[in-house]
């Protein structure tokens, strides 16, 4: 082999020796923009987690107090459930035993109080102004007419 073509193959391996590091470098810059990459994702990743734990944890919290809440209405609705049940209780002894109060609640209504509690099943607001309209309603007074 002479030199010259010594010398050309020892370029060529160079060359080739440098294409091969500039391309083992570029994949080593992606991977790094890649491994950066991941990085954000995971601390977006961790960072999301941790909200959604703290919302979490604030909704467990409204829910413990909304059962609490739920559990006085309940026994709230109870007590006065019992309350009305003792106060029909009372009123059907008081019936029993005081004859003129008894004599009295059997008594039938007033004409005027019956008409009051009388009123046919009404449908929509057309249905109410037409009951409205078939009741003896006041008619106003002639702009003439004295007090």
């Amino acid at each position: 082999m002479t030199t010259p073509r010594q010398l050309l193959y020892g370029l060529a391996l160079v060359a080739a020796l440098c294409l091969l590091i500039w391309m083992q470098q570029q994949r080593i810059t992606t991977a790094e923009a890649r491994a950066d990459i991941a990085t954000e994702r995971l601390q977006t990743a961790n960072e999301r987690n941790a909200r959604q734990a703290q919302t979490i944890t604030r909704l467990t919290g409204e829910v413990a107090t909304q059962r609490l809440a739920q559990l006085s209405v309940q026994q709230t609705t109870a007590g006065v459930r019992q309350e009305h049940a003792t106060d029909q209780v009372q009123k059907k002894e008081q019936r029993r035993e005081d004859p003129p109060h008894a004599n009295w609640a059997a008594q039938p209504l007033p004409a005027a109080a019956r008409r009051l509690h009388q009123r046919p099943a009404i449908t929509g607001a057309d249905g109410y102004r037409q009951w409205l309209s078939s009741r003896h309603a006041l008619h106003a007074q002639p702009s003439g007419a004295s007090h």
